[in-house]
């Protein structure tokens, strides 16, 4: 500890400390905040006679499908979500931690979430053991207080250890949903892998936008599509 103080140390793992909880609540205001790929409704009300007639060319061809409750064609991958009350596109679950869908645009601000508080778990627990690993002549002898300071401690490496293993896990999840090219959704109706021949970098940069890697764990810009181009990319790096 009295490393920590008379030396830069302190002040950089300060600094380094708050800039993991600053892009944290910026990951998590934007997974909040953004739109999760809402799929519009139609100005007027869909006419669905050709769904009934069979001719259904557009439905087979572009794999889209009807939801009844929102009462439109939805892309493929679309899902309709019981809570917003509204299909969202490639939608993996609803989150209450975020009170909003995890979908095709604000996947990668709740990745970015799940890495800060994996990664400031981690960062708290080795703080502490470093804290009672170097001596600290310095610091009080009063039975009061290292007391206390030993509850402090025990309660933060109890409280970043269980949320560290809970977000890794959910982590863990999200990968394997992404390398798998299938969302939670999908695997609850078996549906399969949507693309099984895409590569791990192509489907990496489908949920965290086509920039470089580097810029994947900063919370800023999101998954650019052209007007032109599809809801759903077919784009092959």
């Amino acid at each position: 500890m009295v490393v920590m103080t008379t030396s830069l140390w302190g002040p950089l793992h300060v600094v380094l400390f708050n800039t993991i909880i600053f892009l944290l609540a910026v990951a998590h205001l934007k997974a909040v905040c953004s739109d999760p790929g809402v799929v519009p409704l139609p100005q007027s009300r869909v006419d669905f006679s050709d769904i009934h007639s069979g001719s259904q060319s557009l439905l087979q061809r572009e794999d889209w499908t009807v939801c009844t409750r929102c009462e439109t064609y939805r892309p493929p991958r679309a899902h309709h979500c019981r809570i917003c009350k509204r299909c969202i596109r490639r939608m993996d679950h609803h989150c209450p931690w975020i009170n909003n869908c995890v979908g095709e645009q604000n996947q990668k601000y709740f990745i970015q979430f799940l890495v800060y508080v994996g990664a400031l778990s981690a960062y708290a627990i080795v703080l502490v053991v470093t804290s009672w690993m170097v001596e600290c002549p310095d610091c009080s002898n009063e039975v009061t207080i290292k007391q206390s300071r030993i509850l402090h401690c025990v309660i933060l490496v109890l409280e970043s250890g269980l949320f560290g293993m809970f977000v890794s896990a959910i982590l863990v999840d999200q990968l394997q949903a992404i390398f798998s090219d299938e969302t939670a959704v999908e695997q609850l109706q078996k549906q399969g892998p949507y693309r099984p021949h895409k590569s791990r970098l192509a489907l990496l940069s489908e949920v965290c936008g086509r920039v470089h890697p580097m810029m994947w764990l900063l919370p800023c810009g999101g998954v650019s599509r052209g007007r032109d181009e599809p809801l759903l990319s077919h784009y092959d790096v």
